[in-house]
This record gives structure tokens, C-alpha cells and sequence, in this order.
């Protein structure tokens, strides 16, 4: 057992640990947000989708129940349980005098075990009054009571073992209370209180058995478009560039240019230059001019190397940059240097060039536009699984407990510096800032809706699996369990195979959901 004292709304609080953090598959980061470390044990590569799956532990290990003989206490508790908000109960626990007794006993004998009392040999009986004088009362009491505590709080657990969430009780009553309670009545009274597993409340009762979900499909994933694009670069990167010396820019040539931009307004004194459209030596194929706000490329149509052209656009209201849509600006361009591209003709000689295997033409279109196909499909399913997430989680009411909430927020903090880690190298002094106690609450604050929603959905996704008794079979498990341990050893990652193999299966249920879900549900594609 360790006792710890912590503070909670400015008083101490004594706060039970009763055994070691239960390892979980989704529990990557510490409990302890002071000291964030970094996790490898991060979801298995090979199941990488868009499903964030969640998985919270129950205290309903041996640890909380009574096991053995030396659990066994003389006389009842008194337990009363009070629901509490987000998830949580109230447990008031009325120890009886005969406990307290036999917990002042065995911490006796273990104090005269223990003590070297002056005038007694070790092993030797010394009389009781003659001990506590030696030990001190207050702390043979204080021993007595985290003993009273360490054997009382499993059977006051007991009823709630099924849903209480692993390392969420807390106790209440402050030990300075305890002590004075105990002390004058030689009984004790303590209040805990406890996460559970939250409920999920469907509104309406079962709606997701009648899901009808309109997803927004970019035009840009359509298959024979994309395959086209994709020949056409294929073929562009066969080409050799020669500058251009007797014309101007017309559409398929590639122009390096030197763009500034500046607001538009009658007042001279409030004109602004724009430095996110400004850009020297911007390399600028003319095929891609759908690609720049619109009106850019007709712009600049007929504009020689050495020259330079002034007009206004104005930047449309779906532009990415929040604080440019609907900006009036002057742009200014000077044209840097001009070529054209010598392509070779395009026909199966070029074949093996333009798709290694294939030997005429046709086969490379058909084999590009089955790679588009297949890519279409799983962005067509990615986004009608979003749909449906975002679905799901409008339609569950759940009250989530705070503790459920950290951990998902500490889990995806983890997963943002393991994504920083592998793209730019850290040093100490930025991963401790990026790791310290200011910096993970910042997060939690700043994605705390985000973070509510993913709860939410992963919660209404494992209700809807046990609901429709859904399955998925065991070779299935096995499988991706032994290509996500090959992938950590591949890339030289710790990883411990029961957290992975917990989150393959909760990305295995999530899959099975979604499946489901996207079958019994009606869906309306539309191209935007």
C-alpha cells in the first residue's frame, strides 16, 4: 500500500494507491502529467486509420476484491453510495470500532517486531503502554489508520469492481480528520470517491440502427481524373525544359517568378503588403494554375522573361487563410525566367519508362487508373467513416469522467510529440518544454471538445459492438498483432505485445463497427 498526500481544492487529501498502475493497451503516457515522457508503445503501425480507438481499465483485478485470509475483516462496513456528476460515485464508508480494534492490533505486533526499545531484547515482548510510549501515539495512530484503510477499502470497493476505472479513487476526507476522528471515538469514517465506466444514452434509443449520412466527396479524388493527372506527369517528367526566347508565357510552360501582393485601399496610408503571397523564385507550372487564387494565371498569360505586371485580385471567400478571404490586393510579378517542355511522343515505346512491367500504353492507363480506383475507395470510406463518427457522437449523451478524459488528452499529446519526434529532431530543452505540466494542460484546454468527441465516438463504437453482438475472428487478431510487433522491430521501437495486442483489438472492433454501420446506413455522396 502507499499513502500519499495531495492537494484538492486547497486542502490535503489522502489519496490510496492500493497497487501498481494495471498496464493498458491505450495507456501510453504516465498517470502523472508532471512528468511526461515520451511512449513508443504507440498504436501499432500496420493499423494506422481514422478511428481513434479508446480503452479504459476497470479495477476489477484480484487486487480489489477479498482474496485471502489476511483480508478478512471482524465486522461489516457500513458502504453508502451517492451519485455523483460526470461519472463518478460518492462512497461514505463507516468502519466500526471492532476493525479499528483489530487493525490497532496487528500494527502493535508489527511495531514490537520492528521497535528496539531500550531495556528489551529483540524478539522480546515489551508490554503495550511501555511500546506506544517509545513509538508515539500519534504515529502507532497514524500506522492504524493507513492499516484500517489499506484493509477496509477493498470491501467498500467490492460492489463497484465491474465499473470502477483503474487508478480513479480518491480519497476524500482529509487524514488530519481521520486522525482526530479516530483518536476521540476509536471508530473512523472516511468519504471516496471513484470513476466509473460511463454510460452510454442514445438519443433517440437505437438511432444508429437508421443512420442517414450526406458526405462531401472532393472532386479531386475521382478516379479517372486523378489517373490522367497522373500520365500527365509521368509524361512531363520524360521532357526536357528549354527556355523560351521568342514568345510569352502561354499554358503548359513553367515560369519562375518573383510575386509580391499588397491590400487594396483608397486611403494610401492603410495599403499593407501581404507576406504570405509574397515568394522569390516561385516555380510555377501553368498546368497547376487551379491551384493559385483565381484569375493569377490569366493575369500573367503573355508575360516575357525580364518583364513585370501589376493587377488586382481579390482572394475568395473559400481561400484557406482565414484573414485574406475576401482581401482586395495588388499583385506585382516579375517573370525571372520561361521554358517550354520538349516532350517525347507518347506512345508504348514509352511504356516501360512511364510504369515499370507495362509494355504498351494502354496497359499503363489501365494500371494507373486501377491504383486511382482502389485510392478513390478508401477515400470514399474514410470519409463516409468520418461522417458517420461525427454522426455518432451528435446523437450519445455521456457524462465523461475526468479522469478517462486526461488520459485520452495525455494519449494524444503523446501521439502529437512521437509525430514532432520522427519529423524534427528535439532537443532536451524543447522536449521538456514540450513536455512539462503547463504544456499538456494547455493542450487539454485548447482540444478539449476534440478530445470529448473522440471519447464520445469510441464509446457509442464499442456500445454499438456489444449491442449487435458483432465479431471479428481470431486469425484476424493474430495477424495484425504479429505485423505491428514485426513493424516495432523493424523500426527498433520498445513496445509491450499486451498493450498491442489491446489496441489491435479495439481497432479490429472500431473496423468492425464501421463496416456495419456504412451497410446499414444510408449514404449520400456528394461532389464538391
Amino acid at each position: 500500500m502507499e499513502l500519499c498526500i495531495t492537494a484538492i481544492n486547497g486542502g490535503a487529501t489522502a489519496v490510496l494507491n492500493l497497487t501498481p498502475p494495471r498496464s493498458s493497451p491505450s495507456l501510453l503516457l504516465p498517470k502523472n502529467p508532471n512528468s511526461l515522457q515520451l511512449h513508443t508503445s504507440r498504436r501499432p503501425p500496420s493499423l494506422s486509420r481514422q478511428f481513434h480507438p479508446l480503452q479504459f481499465a476497470v479495477s476489477a483485478s484480484s487486487s480489489t476484491a477479498v482474496t485471502s485470509e489476511t483480508d478478512q475483516i471482524p465486522a461489516d462496513l457500513t458502504v453508502t453510495e451517492t451519485e455523483q456528476p460526470n461519472s463518478r460515485v460518492k462512497l461514505s464508508i463507516q468502519v466500526p470500532s471492532e476493525v479499528c480494534d483489530d487493525c490497532y492490533k496487528k500494527v502493535i505486533v508489527e511495531f514490537m517486531k520492528q521497535a528496539k526499545v531500550p531495556g528489551f531484547r529483540p524478539g522480546k515482548r515489551v508490554p503495550e503502554s511501555i511500546l506506544v510510549s517509545y513509538v508515539g501515539k500519534k504515529s502507532v495512530d497514524k500506522a492504524t489508520i493507513e492499516s484500517i484503510l489499506k484493509r477496509t477499502l477493498p470491501h467498500a470497493m467490492s460492489s463497484m469492481t465491474a465499473t470502477a476505472l483503474t487508478d480513479s479513487v480518491c480519497i476524500l476526507t482529509k487524514f488530519s480528520e481521520m486522525e482526530q476522528a479516530y483518536s476521540s471515538r476509536n471508530s473512523l469514517r472516511y468519504d471516496v470517491i471513484v470513476d466509473v465506466a460511463p454510460e452510454v444514452k442514445w438519443i433517440p434509443e437505437n438511432g444508429y440502427k437508421n443512420l442517414k449520412v450526406a458526405v462531401e466527396i472532393d472532386s479531386d479524388i475521382d478516379a479517372q481524373k486523378v489517373s490522367e493527372r497522373e500520365l500527365r506527369r509521368r509524361h512531363k517528367s520524360l521532357g526536357a525544359l528549354r527556355i523560351v526566347t521568342d514568345r510569352g508565357l502561354q499554358v503548359g510552360d513553367l515560369v519562375v517568378l518573383d510575386i509580391s501582393a499588397t491590400t487594396i485601399d483608397q486611403d494610401k496610408s492603410n495599403v499593407q503588403n501581404i507576406p504570405s503571397a509574397e515568394s522569390k523564385g516561385y516555380h510555377f507550372d501553368t498546368e497547376d494554375g487551379d491551384k493559385l487564387i483565381p484569375g493569377f494565371l490569366d493575369s500573367i498569360i503573355g508575360i516575357q522573361q525580364g518583364e513585370t505586371k501589376s493587377f488586382p485580385l481579390v482572394f475568395p471567400e473559400s481561400w484557406a487563410q482565414e484573414s485574406l478571404r475576401g482581401i482586395h490586393a495588388q499583385f506585382n510579378v516579375e517573370c525571372k525566367e520561361l521554358f517550354y517542355r520538349d516532350l517525347p511522343e507518347l506512345d508504348d515505346s514509352l511504356a516501360p519508362k512511364l510504369l515499370p512491367g507495362c509494355t504498351t500504353l494502354e496497359q499503363v492507363k489501365e494500371a494507373l487508373l486501377q491504383r486511382c480506383q482502389e485510392a478513390e475507395q478508401t477515400a470514399r470510406e474514410q470519409a463516409a467513416d468520418n461522417a458517420i463518427l461525427d454522426q455518432l457522437c451528435k446523437m450519445v449523451e455521456v457524462d465523461i469522467p475526468q479522469s478517462l478524459f486526461e488520459e485520452q488528452g495525455r494519449q494524444l499529446y503523446g501521439a502529437k510529440l512521437l509525430e514532432i519526434q520522427a519529423n524534427v529532431k528535439l532537443n532536451e530543452e524543447q522536449l521538456t518544454t514540450l513536455s512539462s505540466k503547463k504544456a499538456v494542460e494547455e493542450y487539454l484546454l485548447y482540444q478539449k471538445e476534440n478530445i470529448k468527441n473522440m471519447i464520445k465516438q469510441s464509446l457509442a463504437v464499442g456500445d454499438i459492438f456489444k449491442r449487435e453482438n458483432l465479431q471479428f475472428s481470431t486469425d484476424d487478431l493474430v495477424k495484425e498483432v504479429k505485423n505491428s510487433i514485426a513493424e516495432f522491430k523493424r523500426q527498433k521501437q520498445d513496445y509491450d505485445e499486451e498493450r498491442v495486442k489491446g489496441q489491435v483489438q479495439e481497432i479490429l472492433e472500431g473496423a468492425k463497427v464501421l463496416e456495419w454501420l456504412r451497410e446499414h446506413a444510408e449514404i449520400q455522396y456528394i461532389t464538391r
